[in-house]
C-alpha cells in the first residue's frame, strides 16, 4: 500500500529554500539566497512555524558581498571560503592567526577553489597533509585550517561530516625551536653593543619574553609606572611586565623617537617577517650557529626563570602562555638539573669521605 504523503510534503519548497539530509535521514531546510544571511528554518515547508522564519529571512536587510562573492559558484570551496571569513569562529581569531589562516585558506583555493565543498574526502585531506610531511609543523597548521573549515560548512549544510576529522598529521618531532643558551646570549652581546638596533631588539626579546610579532609592536607609550603594559597578537590576553634592569639600560642608550621601539632603516614599523630576516642576519653576524632565532629566545627567557626557582604559574605570568603543561616543561629541566647535581654532590662527599678516611 503506498503512504501517502503529508500536506507539508506534497508541495514544492518555497523560492530560496534549500533542503539538506543529514546522516540521521533528517531533512533540514535553509533560507539561502544571495546577499541574504543563511538561516536555518524549523518544521517542514509550509507550516506555520516554518513560514514564520522564511518571512523573517526574507525581510532580513541584505548583508554586504564579501570580495570575490559575486564570481563564486554556489556550493564551491571558493564559496564556503568566503562565507567561512564572515564567520564567528574566523572572526574570533586574532588578527595574526587571521592572517596566517587566511594564507593557508588562499593557497588551498587557488588550486582547488572550483571544486564542490561537499565532494572533498578524507582521503583528498591525507594526501594534502602527506604533501606537506617534509615540514610537520606546516602539515598541522594545514590540517588544523581545514578542519575549522569543514566544520563550519557542516554547521552550514552544506555537508554532513567532517572529512579532516578522521585525518592524522605529522607529529613534531623534537623540541622545536631552539633554545638559546648562556653562551649563545653572551656572544650575541659581545658582537651588538648596547645602543645599536640589534641590542635593544634582543633585549625586548629576551627581557619581556613575548613572541617576535608583539615586540615589534612595543613603544614608548607601553611603558608605564615601571611597568610594560603588552596585548599579545596572538591570544589577546593583556600582560603588566616589570622592567627589568639589564632592559632599561638598552632602552635609555637607544631612546625612541617613534611610536615602535624597533624601526626599519626607512623609520617604519617592522612586520613580523621582515624583523625575523633581519634578526637571523645579526645571529649570522654574532657567528651563532643556524637554528637559533627570535623566538629560541623567548624560551632561553623561561629557562632562565625556571633556573632561578619560578613556578609554572609564575613563568606564565610572565610569558602569557595559556598552558600550564609548556610552563612546567621549563620547571621540569631546571629540577632535574638542579636535583642531578644535588645527587652528584652527595655522592661525590660520600666518595671522598671514604677514600680519606684510613682503614
Amino acid at each position: 500500500m503506498q503512504k501517502r504523503m503529508g500536506p507539508h510534503l506534497m508541495r514544492r519548497p518555497p523560492k530560496w529554500v534549500q533542503c539538506f539530509v543529514d546522516r540521521g535521514g533528517k531533512p533540514r531546510f535553509y533560507f539561502r539566497r544571495r546577499g541574504f544571511a543563511r538561516v536555518p528554518l524549523p518544521g517542514l515547508p509550509w507550516s506555520p512555524e516554518f513560514m514564520r522564519a522564511y518571512e523573517g529571512a526574507l525581510n532580513d536587510a541584505p548583508q554586504k558581498v564579501e570580495v570575490g562573492e559575486a564570481r563564486t559558484r554556489t556550493g564551491t570551496i571558493n564559496d564556503l571560503i568566503v562565507k567561512f571569513y564572515r564567520s564567528t569562529e574566523f572572526q574570533g581569531w586574532s588578527a595574526e592567526t587571521q592572517r596566517s589562516r587566511r594564507n593557508i585558506l588562499e593557497r588551498f583555493r587557488l588550486e582547488n577553489g572550483d571544486k564542490t565543498a561537499a565532494n572533498l574526502q578524507a582521503r583528498h585531506v591525507a594526501d594534502l597533509i602527506a604533501a606537506k610531511a617534509s615540514t610537520p609543523a606546516a602539515a598541522r597548521n594545514l590540517k588544523k585550517t581545514l578542519a575549522a573549515l569543514m566544520r563550519f560548512a557542516v554547521s552550514q549544510g552544506i555537508r554532513g561530516d567532517n572529512p579532516v576529522a578522521g585525518v592524522s598529521a605529522p607529529k613534531i618531532k623534537g623540541p622545536g625551536f631552539q633554545t638559546w643558551s648562556e653562551e649563545h646570549i653572551a656572544a650575541f652581546e659581545a658582537k651588538h653593543a648596547i645602543g645599536s638596533r640589534a641590542r635593544l631588539a634582543f633585549a625586548l626579546l629576551l627581557y619581556t619574553a613575548q613572541r617576535r610579532g608583539d615586540v615589534i609592536r612595543m613603544g614608548p607609550q607601553h611603558i608605564r609606572n615601571g611597568l610594560m603594559v603588552v596585548r599579545q597578537n596572538k591570544t589577546g590576553t593583556v600582560l603588566q611586565l616589570p622592567l627589568h634592569p639589564e632592559l632599561q639600560i638598552v632602552l635609555d642608550a637607544k631612546p625612541s623617537e617613534h611610536m615602535t621601539f624597533l624601526v626599519t632603516s626607512s623609520q617604519k614599523p617592522f612586520t613580523s617577517p621582515g624583523f625575523g630576516n633581519l634578526f637571523n642576519k645579526w645571529c649570522k653576524e654574532a657567528g651563532l650557529p643556524r637554528g637559533l632565532s627570535a623566538h629560541g629566545l623567548r624560551k632561553a627567557a623561561c629557562r632562565r626563570l625556571a633556573e632561578a626557582g619560578c613556578s609554572a604559574t609564575q613563568i606564565m605570568a610572565i610569558s602569557g602562555h595559556r598552558s600550564l603543561g609548556e610552563a612546567e616543561r621549563y620547571v621540569r629541566a631546571a629540577d632535574q638539573v638542579r636535583l642531578a647535581r644535588s645527587a652528584m654532590a652527595t655522592v661525590s662527599k660520600e666518595f671522598l669521605l671514604r677514600k680519606n678516611t684510613p682503614n
